[in-house]
């Protein structure tokens, strides 16, 4: 048994690199990895000098298989193996709820399942040229539970449908064609590119970040909500420090020294 932990962490320089590691099991998630994923994600929302994430996957195979189903079909638990700070945030960015830090997949081999709906929840993502995308669940008796289903909200309804009913894959170039991609890439440049975007994410106000957020996701599906995030977020941004300084940093024609408030 590897003594290598499932999930790997690095930090460059406001860029925590989150990197899925059971290539053994083409990355798929068990209750171990899940918990590990969430724990990672709640360290980037509580340390301020994270400000973006890149989550991708280990070996050539796969960036993430879904749900383990060797470890389902067997009656071991699937529930997340985290403290309840680390369930709580796996389970928001799973479900495709609010995760404070922007977060960049990095696809650098086939998304299926829930490896596709892990994507799907990541804010941009970069893929390999050689990469396969689809929600093949069922195609096992199941159906996208982790967020595939949602779909339509990304792509038009009958593209949502011919993925989810016929549950067959489709090359990166159509992945790209229909925007679930921001850029595809030969394999040995997806994790460079993907931390090049992470990067110039990270260097802007994450306040400013933070909101923009919310609001441009908000306005898919809710514009009346959205409006209203605006209005509560833009006293709080325009008269924070970091405004301030981002006008002065400007004016200094100097890199702004951001703050978080």
């Amino acid at each position: 048994m590897s003594d290598e932990p499932v999930l790997v962490r690095e930090q460059r320089g406001n860029v925590l690199v989150l990197r899925l590691n059971r290539p053994d099991a083409r990355n798929a998630l068990n209750g171990e990895l899940m918990g590990a994923l969430g724990e990672g994600i709640h360290e980037a929302e509580s340390n301020p000098d994270i400000r973006a994430v890149v989550l991708t996957g280990t070996g050539d195979r796969s960036f993430c298989a879904g749900m383990d189903l060797r470890a389902f079909s067997s009656g071991e638990s699937t529930a997340p193996q985290a403290s309840p700070e680390g369930m709580q945030a796996f389970g928001r960015f799973f479900s495709g709820g609010e995760v404070a830090v922007p977060i960049v997949a990095a696809v650098q081999a086939t998304a299926v399942a829930g490896g596709f709906e892990l994507m799907l929840n990541c804010d941009l993502a970069v893929a390999a040229d050689s990469a396969k995308f689809g929600v093949p669940e069922v195609k096992r008796g199941l159906f996208a539970a982790g967020g595939g289903v949602y779909i339509s909200e990304r792509i038009p309804l009958a593209l949502a449908l011919e993925l989810t009913l016929t549950g067959d894959l489709i090359d990166a170039e159509r992945a790209f064609g229909m925007g679930l991609l921001n850029r595809v890439v030969p394999a040995d440049k997806v994790l460079d590119t993907a931390i090049e975007l992470a990067e110039a994410i990270a260097k802007n106000g994450p306040l400013a970040l933070q909101a923009t957020k919310q609001i441009v996701k908000a306005a898919v599906t809710d514009s009346a909500g959205a409006r209203k995030l605006m209005g509560e977020w833009q006293p709080k941004v325009f008269g924070s420090e970091d405004a301030k300084e981002g006008s002065l940093a400007f004016i200094e024609k100097r890199e702004p020294v951001w703050k978080g408030q």
